[in-house]
């Protein structure tokens, strides 16, 4: 299937948005050389001070864009793709740990059960997605078929090209029944690749992030570049376009694809005030039950 003809989409400048993208200098950003066994690659690094300052200031953004969404009944869904160990996980997080998980959810599905294997191949995806007021993130999503499924041999080649039928109609259907579309890609080189896996090595808090997938992967950079390459060219759609975030410094990463969200939706600042909180009452007649009858956690610091 031929691409759709593209104009170049430019980043909307929204004078309601009270975040408005920043370009960090020179001075702020440093460049630094990654050398993961004969593999070499350069990347630019951030002082963690300014990290924190900048990620803190987008967060009130992400509120404030939650309030919006939920006042205007808006639905949204973010789909994060990438190759393993990108930082697609570390994104999430930040977006997600200031706003109300009943407003934004993380979907993450894992292997699909006999009777999903044999339902149409969006079935499983569909009931996940955002009702209005609702935003969700997919950390992965249909795009394991084009993915993981198409390199490991997990699906034919009949219900692979059928993916890349169907997929941008689906994704048409979706965005002309309302919904806002918004897919990022976590571009890294092998090189970091590498070192973040050898991190996860010795990094008993990060073991659980290596499966055996993952190592498997690790011997088929080619195949997954040509499964992307190919992806792009039959879902990259002018309705649904790939943006692509450069997620070989993870810091980076976040501040960029935070900040590109946040220019996608139009929104104004529609934080609730902090009501007022009343003097505490007395406790009258309320006699507290002894300590001793309540079972405490021990001080174990």
């Amino acid at each position: 299937m031929p691409n759709e003809e593209k104009k170049p989409k430019k980043d909307k400048k929204n004078k309601k948005n009270g975040h408005a993208a920043k370009h960090l200098s020179d001075e702020e950003l440093a460049d630094a050389d990654l050398t993961v066994g004969d593999v070499k690659a350069k990347t630019r690094k951030i002082k963690n001070d300014l990290y924190e300052k900048e990620l803190a200031k987008l967060q009130i953004e992400l509120v404030k864009m939650q309030e919006w969404i939920k006042a205007e009944k808006l639905r949204v869904v973010v789909i994060f793709e990438g190759r393993d160990a990108a930082g697609k996980g570390g994104v999430i997080k930040r977006i997600t740990e200031s706003l109300n998980p009943r407003l934004c959810r993380v979907v993450a599905l894992g292997t699909p059960t006999e009777r999903e294997k044999t339902s149409w191949y969006f079935q499983r995806y569909v009931p996940h997605l955002p009702a209005a007021g609702e935003m969700v993130l997919f950390d992965r999503s249909w795009y394991n078929r084009a993915g993981v499924e198409r390199v490991m041999g997990f699906c034919s080649d009949t219900e692979y090209q059928e993916f890349l039928r169907s997929c941008p109609e689906f994704e048409r259907m979706l965005v002309r029944s309302g919904i806002i579309l918004i897919k990022y890609w976590f571009s890294v080189s092998d090189a970091e690749q590498e070192r973040r896996f050898q991190k996860r090595m010795t990094d008993r808090t990060r073991s659980w992030k290596l499966s055996p997938m993952d190592v498997e992967s690790r011997s088929r950079w080619v195949e997954y570049s040509r499964a992307k390459d190919n992806m792009f060219a039959h879902t990259d759609i002018k309705q649904a376009p790939w943006y692509v975030v450069k997620a070989d410094n993870k810091k980076l990463a976040r501040l960029n694809c935070i900040t590109h969200l946040l220019s996608q939706i139009e929104y104004g600042d529609l934080t609730p005030t902090p009501p007022s909180l009343p003097p505490r009452p007395k406790a009258g007649d309320y006699v507290r039950p002894p300590l001793e009858d309540q079972t405490f956690v021990p001080d174990y610091f």
